[in-house]
Parts: structure tokens; sequence; C-alpha cells
């Protein structure tokens, strides 16, 4: 294995550096793309607040966050090693 793919960390804090990555991510990914009903042109439900999004596509975001918080993840892991 590369010496700078070693894993400087224990499984636990490997885990949480990439749980608290993965959080930070998903709220930088969260607003990409969403449309509220004036921007779509539709009419109001009764009761909704005008500054919901359309169709937030969840899920679609959920995925783009777990792909983009392995590579910072293994960003972290490459500079941990390069530090020492």
């Amino acid at each position: 294995m590369s010496a700078l793919m070693q894993m400087p960390f224990s499984i636990p804090m490997a885990l949480a550096v990439y749980f608290t990555a993965w959080w930070i991510v998903l709220f930088a990914v969260l607003p990409f793309g969403v449309r509220n009903h004036q921007e779509e042109a539709e009419k109001l439900p009764k009761g909704a607040d005008p500054g919901a999004p359309v169709a937030p596509h969840l899920l679609k975001k959920v995925i783009a966050t777990t792909l983009i918080s392995a590579l910072v993840w293994v960003g972290i892991v490459v500079l941990a090693n390069l530090a020492g």
C-alpha cells in the first residue's frame, strides 16, 4: 500500500471524520438546484411556505454528498499522512 494511503487514524476516528465531513458537505449541497413555486411559475398550494422547494431531489443530493465526502475523506487521509 502506498505511504500516502496508510490509515493515520483508528477506525472510530476515521468514521467520525467521514461522518463530520458528510454533514458539512450535505449542508453545502442542499441549496443546489432548489427552485420555489414562484420561480417555477406554479400556483402555491394553500398553507404552503412561499420559499418551500418544488422538488428538493433529496436522494440525488444524498448520493452526491456521499461521493463528495468520500473524496474529501481521502484528501484528509493523504494530508494526515503528509503531515506525518
